[in-house]
């Protein structure tokens, strides 16, 4: 079948593609690549990707394009299922015939419910889901498909054995030479990364069992499994080779640093390959492998450091200590790595003192740059399972995740700690991280090395302000 791989358009600067982590409107306008779509889109001969919310597309004008084909795969998430139902509703009505799919954590873990909501979507995926995509394109009839919840024709819902998990990674295509193919580079910024960049992934799954954290717990399971280092390599050749205008590669595993020979045989091959790069990383990793990643290329790091309080990283089994994380901060900081430093707000444990004492953290160990985000309770996680349990959701457990412009709200509430002074602490984080005189002289600094990065900054300060000024409101 013709297929289309679609994020479909939400609400203005939802950045859906970064499912398993920010899935609201950012603080500055920034769009991660749909690589859970591009992933199975490369085993699909003739298919396309569109990204409508990083092409700034209308609703009319993704219609338009959709309806040419006979198959649409549509990447969800809690907080935009809303909207992509009806557009999966629009659609049908533009094309009856139309086969309307879904793929995400949140079909993933409420199948039947999902494909209840809407008479829409015929089929959702469970699972990892590219092969299942595949399958379904190929027209295989759906009751032989492994991971494939779907409606029958007398209209029941149907759930299909699972569809194991993928061990060998490198039977996955490269996803770099579909973004060439479908996506438009220079739609992809992020504040922190050097622009244009491209993400990839490396392997699936994480070992750590944080609480809060969605992919892991629905998708990618507990289990890092990874490509081999020249498969990767292979990749990161032809990303260098085949699109020069890129400027940096990020590599989006939940923790890429967890098997420190792998990375540091990564790291001494992408030395070889000339090529910038940054990842995301666990705040134990040791000097030595530090060393050799940057002496390697490595120039900046995405840490989840959560909350400045041991008692609140035990809670949510982050595996990690306040202490280890401010000598890896310290290392860092000694071998000219740049952080970019990510901490969230309500999580279970949390009082206004832990707050204090997390924003007074953030300034110590002082990241490069941060994001605040609130805790946020998807289906699926344990955080989800607490705050069901002890009645912490608001209207008798409806999820709220982000307002109704797209603006994440504070899903989880305390009878020492409301949800509403737990939101607006998230613009006193800011302020006091971002406006002291030593941060603001180093974003200045930072700010004088190009005209390019001068421009860039004055547009996302612009963007941040209005953040701040509506958050407040």
């Amino acid at each position: 079948m013709k297929t289309l791989f679609l994020q479909a358009p939400s609400y203005d600067g939802f950045d859906g593609g970064a499912g398993s982590r920010y899935q609201a409107k950012r603080e500055v306008r920034s769009f991660w690549y749909p690589t859970w779509l591009a992933q199975p889109a490369a085993l699909v001969p003739d298919s396309r990707v569109l990204d409508a919310p990083a092409d700034g597309l209308s609703v009319d004008a993704t219609l338009d394009i959709a309806q040419q084909y006979d198959l649409v795969v549509i990447h969800t998430s809690t907080p935009s299922f809303p909207t992509d139902a009806l557009f999966a509703e629009d659609l049908k009505k533009r094309k009856p015939t139309l086969l309307v799919g879904m793929v995400g954590a949140k079909v993933a873990v409420d199948p039947h419910n999902s494909l209840v909501a809407s008479e829409a979507i015929d089929f959702v995926c469970r699972e990892e889901f590219d092969f299942t995509c595949q399958e379904v394109a190929e027209g295989k009839p759906f009751a032989q498909i492994k991971g494939l919840s779907y409606r029958a024709p007398d209209g029941s819902i149907e759930h299909n054995e699972a569809r194991p998990i993928l061990e060998n990674m490198d039977e996955l295509p490269f996803v770099a030479p579909i973004y060439q193919r479908d996506l438009k580079i220079d739609n992809y910024f992020i504040g922190y990364l050097k622009h244009p960049y491209v993400s990839i992934y490396t392997g699936r799954g994480c070992r750590s069992k944080c609480t809060f954290c969605l992919w892991p717990q629905t998708v990618g399971g507990h289990r890092y499994r990874t490509r081999s280092t020249e498969n990767v390599l292979e990749e990161v050749k032809w990303i260098r080779d085949n699109m020069p205008e890129v400027k940096e590669i990020m590599f989006d595993d939940d923790t890429f640093t967890d098997f420190k020979p792998r990375v540091e045989e990564i790291a001494r091959g992408l030395g070889k390959l000339g090529v910038t790069w940054s990842c995301n990383a666990k705040a134990n990793v040791p000097y030595a492998t530090l060393k050799i990643m940057k002496e390697n290329g490595l120039r900046l790091l995405l840490v989840g450091y959560e909350s400045g309080d041991d008692q609140i990283l035990l809670n949510i089994k982050k595996g990690l200590r306040t202490d280890i994380a401010r000598r890896f901060s310290d290392d860092c900081r000694k071998l000219g790595i740049k952080i970019h430093g990510t901490f969230i707000l309500g999580l279970p444990g949390e009082t206004q003192d832990t707050i204090q004492k997390t924003i007074e953290y953030a300034k110590e160990i002082n990241p490069h740059t941060i994001q605040v985000s609130l805790a946020a309770p998807y289906p699926g996680t344990t955080l989800y399972n607490q705050a069901v349990e002890n009645g912490w959701l608001e209207e008798n457990k409806v999820i709220n995740l982000v307002s109704k412009s797209g603006v994440q709200l504070a899903a989880i509430g305390y009878p020492h700690l409301s949800r509403d002074e737990i939101y607006h602490q998230l613009e006193n984080f800011y302020k006091r991280f971002y406006f002291r005189p030593s941060k603001i002289w180093e974003i200045l600094r930072e700010m004088l090395t190009s005209w390019d990065m001068m421009k860039r900054r004055l547009r996302e300060g612009v963007e941040f302000f209005r953040f701040l000024r509506a958050h407040e409101a």
